[in-house]
């Protein structure tokens, strides 16, 4: 049985995740059918591109009652990253508006800076002000630093799910936490020693 399964619904950087689990010298599996599920310890739902592409694709591969059944009912620990956090949400506006997985209540709304020259989509490095201490963040640097590429934002209904914010033109969620739950807006995967810490933590879980 591997440490880390890694979903694979077409929509991303798959290697790379892979790569981040394997130096810290974690076993993973890229999992291309959901059958395969039950072979791993924790569940990686990574992700780029636009939100309703990433639900479509679970649904047509049957990933949806797969998850549900390891993750909300069994326990599985979960962490998505940048779109696999967005599509915890109720619903996602990107080109239209979609039903997410609805595991945490609320919204990905687009980014919209009062300042019109602030650049959307936000990429690179930032700070995250992290409020809730452990979990994620136990170890972390002060003021950890983590790498983001996004132009939409997850905005939970439920205030004490968010363990950490970011700031591009205005305050948004970088990471929820709850239960065997965990999400990040950046990559972690990308974000060199904070990164790897935040996935030692997850691995911890």
């Amino acid at each position: 049985m591997a440490d880390v399964g890694i979903i694979d619904y077409g929509m991303g950087n798959l290697r790379s995740v892979a790569n981040a689990f394997e130096s810290l010298d974690r076993s993973t599996r890229i999992l291309a059918n959901p059958a395969e599920t039950g072979m791993c310890d924790r569940i990686v739902l990574p992700g780029v591109g636009a939100f309703g592409d990433g639900m479509k694709n679970l649904r047509e591969r049957g990933w949806i009652p797969v998850l549900e059944e390891a993750v909300l009912r069994g326990g599985k620990p979960f962490i998505g990253l940048c779109l696999g956090m967005q599509l915890l949400a109720t619903t996602g506006t990107e080109h239209g508006t979609f039903d997410g997985l609805n595991w945490i209540s609320g919204s990905v709304m687009r980014m919209q800076p009062p300042d019109a020259t602030i650049r959307i989509p936000h990429i690179g490095w930032n700070d995250v002000e992290v409020v809730k201490t452990g979990g994620l963040y136990g170890g972390v640097t002060k003021a950890p630093t983590f790498y983001f590429v996004h132009s939409y934002a997850f905005l939970p209904d439920d205030p004490e799910v968010i363990s950490g914010y970011a700031n591009h033109g205005g305050r948004f969620v970088a990471s929820v936490e709850r239960g065997n739950l965990f999400a990040t807006q950046y990559h972690p995967e990308k974000s060199q020693k904070d990164g790897l810490q935040v996935l030692r933590n997850f691995l911890a879980a």
